[in-house]
């Protein structure tokens, strides 16, 4: 089996108008999606769109209509002429636990028939409900890739939107690891990480990853309100949404 569990941490560095810190224990799902059926029928705690201790459903990620999420994947490979025959698709992000998830970040990893990367798509969400999706072609056969873009989605009510993101992501092996830097007028003022090690995506381990990190997603969700509660306390600037999204893609070269 492809799919994989990784336990690792999210750290979150803020250097400006003033320093902010924190850092929390995760475990993420990396699943290669043709294997979804499969997981839900061997792995114990874990179902595929249906409720259980652990769950991964479809309508949390792409047109989040609970529709076909590889479709939706080649469908946009397609529109900006990458390849969509043959792939293979894995996807990292944070499981439901107990029906509950926020993927604040979600990465698909896009590999054709010779298990070459050719493609990245960083999926983000806000915790209005909106989603964009970064798509990047991969060009080169390294482990580590890079990516930068300008910010067009809002995220925090804290930092200006007139930013630019630059990503450095690790090719999933043994370990993974997704760095974003964002700057403002060239200025770095976010670092944000994830990393891990991989498990094998098995029953045991599952219950094990879950046991280490209980009600994880709910701590995520209450977690990024309290640390926005504590950025407002020391006076940083709250900056209102302007524009109302649901579901935006863009293509970066």
């Amino acid at each position: 089996m492809i799919s994989s569990i990784y336990n690792g941490t999210v750290i979150h560095k803020r250097f400006k108008p003033k320093t902010h810190f924190f850092k929390y224990n995760v475990f993420s799902l990396l699943i290669d999606l043709s294997e979804l059926d499969q997981l839900d029928k061997n792995i114990k705690f874990f179902s595929f769109n249906k409720f259980n201790l652990i769950s991964f459903f479809e309508k949390d990620h792409g047109d989040r209509d609970g529709s076909s999420l590889v479709e939706w994947v080649k469908k946009n490979l397609d529109k900006n002429n990458i390849s969509s025959e043959d792939v293979k698709i894995k996807l990292l992000c944070y499981p439901r636990i107990f029906g509950y998830v926020f993927n604040p970040l979600s990465v698909f990893f896009i590999y054709n028939s010779n298990e070459k990367l050719i493609s990245i798509l960083y999926e983000v969400k806000n915790t209005f409900g909106e989603q964009h999706t970064y798509i990047f072609k991969v060009e080169n056969e390294n482990n580590i890739f890079q990516h930068n873009c300008s910010k067009k989605f809002h995220v925090s009510p804290f930092i200006e939107m007139n930013c630019d993101y630059f990503f450095k992501i690790l090719k999933p092996g043994e370990k993974i690891s997704v760095i974003i830097d964002q700057y403002h007028t060239k200025e770095k003022i976010l670092y944000a990480s994830q990393d891990g090690k991989r498990v094998d995506f098995n029953s045991k381990e599952l219950l094990k990853s879950y046991l280490k990190h209980p009600l994880m997603t709910f701590k995520i969700i209450s977690a990024i309100h309290f640390e926005a509660f504590k950025l407002w306390t020391k006076g940083i600037k709250f900056i209102k949404k302007k524009l109302k999204i649901k579901n935006n893609i863009t293509f970066e070269s």
